[in-house]
């Protein structure tokens, strides 16, 4: 007999804001500026068959592979798992990103059966390898980028195996924060468990599978109906990888899409063979952008979940850029990889989809990792953050200014939280002037930010895209402005950085940041003359560019005595 729909509506929403109040555990429990300010995690649970039920808002390019990790990591363990174990893993060819993401799995056990897991995913600042921070960006192989974790039994009976966490931590740079992270990561699988079996209780273990196979269903029944919405046929799209990290050759994303009735067909071949450098996406990356893509084009109100994924079949051929094969370094491919995988898809449905596509936005994740021996303590310190710009300009709006886009769903880190916990000293925080995308609707500018290093000396690594190759503009828009990267020295001397590199940086440097812009969407000249002067009383866009651009002059002074005169 099918159950009483109102029954599935409540069990659905009640797992969907479990995983939404574990992300509040790990956040709240977290030591490191990348998880309890940043919000650099993500939160799941899944069925007793291991099928993603439910997750939170977290972050895309964890999200999509999570199903992908936990059938994988779990896949030796069947039969093996006991009430209180919990699987940790990082190996990105079995969890599906890179080696600073940390998988843990808790199976949920009620009467000695398996009815579920938790399971989360987060980025730790640290995991070894030959740069601080895990993320260089000119390694060759994947050893360089930290320890290999497969997957093994962390816990064990409520209790962390001191031996395994004495392996991890003697392979990193900051211990104390490892081990502190690593056990609000179980926390928050911990209130998962709580949460599964507070339903348990209540509605029993039938009913409970039951109501996850019914909403699973309906998300498919649902994406079904919106792709066969879609006008049918094939299209294919490339974008490039403006760099490899070793090599200044570019390197190409090419993907085609077929829509046939209610199912979709993604084919990757004619993309580049897999690279020296870092910048190789394993294939849970590809997935999760492919996934990203789809939610952001039908309708976001479908819940996430297996269901979701059915009607769409997948090629990505073997030993290429969107699945590579090992040791082949892969530190890039989760956080830039992945956001050109999103550019090239969205430019093949904009071919389908024209009016739901928006143009490119920033493009990268401006991925920045610093650290040394702090004098005071005489211990490591470790900081990895990524820096929002520009959304890309959409139908009917703007794009969005200095934010995280696409695969990264992170916020800023508060420069307060930095400044509390690291040598540096910020200097600069502030919108990039003419840097989104000129069109009917503006692309989002970026941000300009920078700091001064206090400690005596520290390794800093770049890892970014979109210097040399400008976010897209869609339908006439124009594109947004390229990322720059530069050291000032004491003297004045400004050296300009690749935007994948490891440098050393001395006392009294500074490291200044200038992100992309959105692409714009439409002709500029057809933008509302009122919103030009509008962008350019807030700073956004300059006199100059007003005219050049959009054939409006405004003249700054006189406008700022009409706004005095309009405030009294």
């Amino acid at each position: 007999m099918p159950l009483n729909p109102i029954t599935v509506e409540v069990i659905k929403g009640a797992l969907t804001y479990a995983a939404e109040e574990m992300g509040i555990v790990l956040r709240n429990s977290a030591y490191s500026p990348n998880i309890k300010e940043r919000m650099d995690f993500s939160c799941t649970l899944f069925d007793h068959k291991k099928r993603l039920t439910a997750q939170a808002e977290h972050i895309p390019v964890h999200l999509g592979s999570m199903q992908l990790a936990v059938q994988k990591g779990l896949k030796k363990f069947d039969g093996k798992l006991e009430d209180g174990d919990m699987i940790l893993f990082n190996d990105p060819y079995i969890s599906g990103t890179h080696l600073p993401d940390i998988t843990l799995i808790c199976p949920i056990f009620y009467e000695n059966e398996i009815v579920a897991y938790s399971a989360n995913k987060a980025h730790h600042s640290d995991m070894g390898g030959k740069a601080p921070g895990s993320m260089a960006g000119d390694a060759t192989e994947i050893y360089q980028e930290g320890i290999i974790i497969p997957p093994v039994k962390f816990v064990k009976g409520k209790v962390i195996d001191k031996e395994i966490a004495n392996i991890l931590l003697s392979n990193v740079r900051t211990p104390e924060i490892r081990i502190a992270d690593l056990r609000a990561q179980m926390a928050a699988n911990l209130l998962g468990k709580q949460r599964v079996l507070e339903l348990v209780d209540k509605y029993g273990v039938e009913t409970l599978h039951k109501a996850m196979e019914e909403f699973m269903n309906y998300s498919e029944r649902r994406m079904r109906i919106e792709i066969s919405k879609m006008p049918k046929g094939s299209c294919s799209a490339e974008d490039y990888l403006e760099n490899t990290g070793t090599s200044n050759k570019k390197v190409k994303i090419k993907v085609t899409i077929t829509v046939k009735k209610r199912q979709l067909f993604i084919d990757y071949t004619g993309t580049s063979k897999q690279v020296e450098g870092p910048v190789n996406a394993v294939l849970g990356v590809t997935l999760s952008g492919i996934y990203y893509v789809l939610k952001c084009l039908t309708d976001p109100s479908i819940p996430m979940n297996d269901g979701c994924y059915r009607p769409i079949e997948i090629y990505a051929p073997e030993g290429t850029l969107v699945n590579p094969t090992p040791p082949a370094p892969v530190a890039g491919g989760n956080v830039e990889t992945s956001q050109r995988n999103v550019d090239a898809l969205l430019k093949a449905f904009a071919k389908i989809l024209p009016e739901k596509v928006c143009a490119a936005c920033q493009g990268t994740m401006n991925n920045i990792a610093v650290g040394g021996i702090n004098p005071e303590s005489g211990k490591h310190w470790t900081f990895y953050e990524t820096i929002a710009g520009g959304f890309g300009g959409r139908k009917g709006i703007d794009g969005v200014d200095a934010v995280h886009s696409h695969m990264t769903n992170t916020m800023n880190t508060p420069i307060e939280a930095i400044e509390t916990i690291y040598p540096i000293r910020f200097l600069k925080y502030e919108l990039r002037k003419d840097s989104g995308g000129p069109g009917k609707w503006r692309g989002g500018v970026g941000l300009e930010r920078s700091w001064m290093l206090l400690a005596p000396s520290a390794t800093l690594s770049v890892l970014a895209e979109r210097t040399e190759t400008s976010p897209w503009g869609l339908y006439g828009g124009k594109p947004g402005a390229k990322g720059e990267y530069y050291i000032i020295k004491p003297n004045g001397k400004r050296i300009k950085l690749k935007s994948k590199c490891t440098v050393k940086i001395e006392k009294g440097d500074i490291f200044l940041v200038k992100t992309p812009g959105g692409g714009g969407y439409g002709n500029p000249l057809e933008r509302n003359s009122e919103l030009v002067r509008r962008d350019v009383l807030n700073g956004l866009v300059s006199p100059e560019s007003a005219k050049k651009d959009y054939g409006v002059v405004v003249n700054l002074l006189q406008s700022n005595n009409v706004r005095r005169k309009q405030k009294r």
